[in-house]
Order: C-alpha cells, then structure tokens, then sequence
C-alpha cells in the first residue's frame, strides 16, 4: 500500500464542526489505534483539533487577516487553518510539517476545498518564517519539547513584523505572558480527543 493510498484508506471526507465551510479527510478511529497503523508519527492529520478550529473559523470571520497577504501555516497536521487562510483570500498559502502523510492529506484536502495551498515536508523551526506576512498555528503547544521549539520561531516571526496567530485550547505549555486574546470558542465533537463533548480554545496574537 502506497502512502497516498493509507490515507484515503484511513480517512474519509468529514466537516469541519466548526467550520463547517471546510471538509477535510479524518479518520473515525481512536487516534493510538491509527498510530499504531501508521508505525511513526502521531497522525495529526487526520483529526480537526481544536486549536486549529478555533484559528480556522477566526480567520474565516476575519477574512482581512489574511486577504492579499502571504501565509505560513506552521506545523499543518491537516491543513485546515491553511484551508482557511485560502479560503479568505490570502495571497498565497504555504503549509508546512514534518510527517510526509500529512503534508499528502493537506494535498488531498486543498484540492476537495477548491483551494491552491503549497504544501511541504519541512522543519522550519530554526529560522523565522521566510516571506510569509501572516504565520498561523493551530495547536502548537501540545507538549514542552514542541512548545520550546515552537515559541521562540513565534517571537522570530513577530520580531520582524509578521502576524502570528495562535489557536490554543489551553494546553499546560502554552505561556501565560506575550500573547493578547482575540477570541474565545466552544468547539464540538472533540470526545475522541480531548475526552469531552467540547472543549473550549482561544485565538492568540503573538506581541511583536
């Protein structure tokens, strides 16, 4: 079996609860049963996490954020808040991550979107975002070995002027300090993940 093929064995079209606009190919399994399947990495992209919900429906609602802009999404997992950004007329999207199935399943769910999203295997986290004008992160902060990669690439980007967007439904390593609250949301169906029916999730933009 291909790689492309695990995907789509693995996965079917679903909304996005929400952000219902977007669909994207998860899986309906418990996310240890499909890592065990995939011998690797956890697969990120195959659920809608929260973090990334609430970042994609805040820039589905606040288009301008992106409109004509060029976007980074880091750490992509399924592509959704990438989706997102295309979505709400972003000039150019490029979405990275590390796992070659998920930048296959950010492909796959680009093109069932409708949108043109630049998808790469690639660890950027030493530098600073390149070009990108607006840098996205849905969910970054799962653990303290990402969250100590993951936060100071943020305060690179935002040095040199870039926005930087933080979805987080309140995982223990995202900071208490540097960031400025935009909003707040309730997201849906998150049982498989997070253990309950919603679980709540704030977006974040990073102080220069």
């Amino acid at each position: 079996m291909t790689a492309l093929d695990f995907v789509l064995a693995n996965t079917r079209p679903v909304a996005v609860p929400l952000a219902p606009e977007i669909t994207l190919r998860q899986t309906d399994d418990d996310p240890f049963a499909l890592w065990e399947r995939t011998g690797a990495d956890v697969p990120y992209w195959a659920f809608a996490w929260a973090g990334g919900q609430a970042l994609a429906r805040y820039v589905l609602d606040n288009p301008a954020c992106v409109a004509g802009r060029r976007v980074l999404d880091l750490a992509s997992g399924s592509g959704l808040v990438a989706i997102a950004a295309a979505l709400s007329g972003a000039a150019a999207v490029t979405a990275t991550d590390i796992d070659p199935l998920a930048v296959l399943a950010i492909g796959l769910n680009a093109e069932a979107n409708g949108v043109v999203v630049t998808a790469l295997e690639a660890d950027v986290l030493d530098r600073s975002g390149g070009g990108a004008e607006v840098v996205l992160a849905g969910d970054v902060c799962y653990d303290v070995d990402m969250a100590a990669l993951v936060l100071p690439f943020l305060s690179r980007a935002a040095a040199r002027g870039a926005s930087v967007l933080v979805g987080d439904p309140g995982r223990d390593h995202f900071p208490a300090t540097g960031f400025e609250r935009l909003a707040a949301y309730s997201v849906p169906a998150t049982g498989k993940l997070e253990g309950a029916d919603t679980t709540s999730a704030t977006v974040w933009r990073r102080w220069g």
